[in-house]
């Protein structure tokens, strides 16, 4: 059992004070992890790292930055190389998922921008990119590193309009273009970096985060597991992928999506 222990074990994560970040940051905190904490709410990553000091023995480092901007994930590495010389996993969990209100974003196609469009590419895509080309010496200087994608459903399979017929949702083309990019990325980066980094995928299905009833209900009756997932579903795969116990798993996708994908 000792293959899956994550104790003392220096992993970085990005959006770490988002719904899935927060609870990943927790999670591996608690299973014995040293944390360094990156997201642009800087009030967040705060209270997240207080919390995780107050409930955890973990060491935790915290990074206010834009991952939108190129300078700002340049200013982020160097701040990270100051205070860790080896990064044994990095987490690529950050993602543009914008808004009900961002111009261009959840509409129909022709109402679509492309200024959302290059946002949500250059977040989901370019970022985690730019971040493992950056952070490589720290992660080659660990003895078995692994880099984790968070990628989705969204970019493997094309949308179901009936779940959103009637409501004020909608399936951005930027976002699923940009998963399916990260997911191919991941798989780029799993043949060029072997065999010393490993480099998997964790796509999660819907979580439920407090959507309209009547698209909840469409997506269980879609789900052959009757429900949308949750934060806490995402975390074992994660977990398994960031331990030795995944140590001949790379290039790998894992699907938490309650058998939605399988129809």
């Amino acid at each position: 059992m000792e293959a899956f222990s994550l104790e003392g074990k220096n992993i970085a994560i990005t959006g770490a004070a988002g719904h899935l970040g927060s609870e990943l940051s927790l999670f591996l905190s608690q299973a014995g992890a040293h944390l360094y904490l990156i997201d642009r709410d800087s009030s967040g990553l705060e209270f997240l790292a207080d919390k995780v000091r107050n409930e955890t023995r973990a060491s935790v480092w915290v990074y206010a930055a834009d991952l939108e901007d190129q300078n700002s994930r340049g200013q982020l590495v160097q701040e990270v190389k100051e205070e860790c010389v080896a990064l044994d996993g990095l987490i690529h969990n950050a993602a543009f998922v914008g808004t009900s209100d961002l111009t261009g974003w959840g509409v129909q196609l022709e109402d679509q921008s492309v200024e959302s469009w290059r946002r949500a590419i250059e977040v989901n895509v370019t970022a985690p990119f730019h971040l493992t080309k950056l952070m490589l010496p720290l992660l080659e200087t660990s003895r078995a590193p692994s880099v984790v994608m968070i990628g989705s459903v969204h970019g493997m399979i094309g949308p179901d309009w009936g779940l959103y017929e009637g409501l004020a949702m909608a399936s951005p083309a930027a976002y699923s273009a940009s998963k399916a990019a990260l997911l191919q990325l991941s798989k780029w980066l799993a043949t060029s970096l072997a065999p010393k980094i490993r480099v998997n995928s964790v796509s999660p299905g819907g979580i439920e985060r407090g959507q309209p009833a009547d698209f909840v209900s469409r997506y269980e009756n879609r789900t052959p597991m009757k429900r949308m997932g949750s934060e806490q579903d995402i975390l074992g795969a994660v977990a398994f992928l960031l331990s030795d116990a995944s140590q001949y798993v790379t290039g790998q996708n894992i699907v938490v999506d309650g058998g939605y994908t399988v129809w």
